[in-house]
């Protein structure tokens, strides 16, 4: 209870028929003291305030996610990850047992619970809110991953052929194939993903390092497909970063060392000043997974078996950076 009164007015962590008994009270109280005008103005102007602290607590709530908009959840330790902030930068709180909590706060897709001493931490919500998870909490799973794909919409990115116009040969189709794929992997082992875009429509190339700033996520990975100026020239896939002190060129490293497994060469780790690289922040990398004009390149870069192969790859990559940076 936030505040008490003599006539028990109403508890804002619950519905409003207490409400209605306090102004019920309040109206007895006035029925008793008709002889005093000053008593039943006092009285009048308390239920009013009232109301409205009530009404503006309540939309306040909602708004913010706090007790007025979700029920008690009941937190797992072993199930969730307890960290002191929200974000996988914090340091983990020690917790042994499941308990329940209010949501007393939303941030970043982080929920603030109150744990059963009486002190606040955070959880992800996406393992809070999953009531059947069935795997123990990573870090990988703490995390909140962007997956850009590149080009879309009236942007068709690089082509196989010049003189094609069917969007089998354009860049942008294996872009969304692949992220929609990790994206897709990423989930099934519990992260929280976020896609730049899901289906083919253009999409502005500074919100997307925008989107990473916005959610503070953890990583950032854009897809791309490479091409020459003459067909048949170039091979391989190549892992970009641009940042060196926020961890980009660890997360590059990483993810490219799981490429070794694929049939085109592996062309390593390199700097580059791509936009969705440089004006971000967070830990980002631009992939570049194949040359659609080769054909030995195109041939893989339409293949499921590929696509498939570069997905898992890129969740093991993942997987290894978070072990080493947190």
């Amino acid at each position: 209870m936030l505040f008490q009164s003599t006539s028990s007015p109403p508890c804002l962590c619950g519905s409003f028929n207490s409400l209605i008994k306090f102004v019920t009270a309040e109206v007895i109280i006035i029925k008793t003291l008709r002889h005093s005008r000053l008593a039943i103005l006092t009285v009048l102007i308390v239920i009013v305030l009232t109301i409205a602290l009530v009404f503006k607590l309540t939309n306040s709530g909602t708004q913010s996610g706090s007790l007025f908009s979700s029920g008690e959840l009941s937190i797992n330790p072993s199930k969730v990850t307890v960290r002191k902030g929200p974000g996988l930068d914090y340091s983990k709180v020690k917790v042994t047992k499941t308990f329940q909590s209010q949501i007393l706060q939303k941030r970043n897709g982080w929920l603030k619970v109150r744990l059963a001493n009486n002190k606040t931490a955070w959880v992800p919500s996406w393992q809070a809110e999953n009531t059947v998870a069935k795997t123990a909490a990573t870090k990988l799973s703490n995390a909140t991953i962007v997956i850009d794909a590149g080009h879309g919409g009236n942007d068709s990115g690089a082509l196989y052929d010049e003189s094609e116009t069917s969007s089998y040969y354009m860049e942008k189709n294996y872009t969304l194939k692949l992220a929609k794929l990790v994206a897709k992997e990423l989930r099934a082992r519990g992260a929280r993903v976020i896609l730049t875009r899901d289906n083919d429509r253009y999409v502005d190339l500074k919100s997307r390092p925008e989107t990473a700033e916005s959610i503070h996520a953890d990583a950032f990975i854009s897809f791309h497909f490479d091409s020459s100026p003459y067909a048949n020239e170039g091979t391989g896939v190549t892992t970009y970063y641009y940042h060196k002190g926020n961890n980009s060129k660890k997360l590059a490293s990483a993810i490219n060392s799981q490429f070794n497994n694929l049939p085109l060469r592996n062309n390593g780790v390199d700097f580059s000043d791509f936009l969705v690289l440089r004006d971000n922040t967070r830990p980002a990398i631009l992939c570049e997974m194949g040359y659609i004009n080769t054909d030995q390149d195109f041939k893989q870069i339409t293949s499921s078996t590929y696509r498939a192969k570069v997905a898992k790859d890129i969740v093991n990559g993942l997987d290894k950076y978070f072990k080493e940076v947190n």
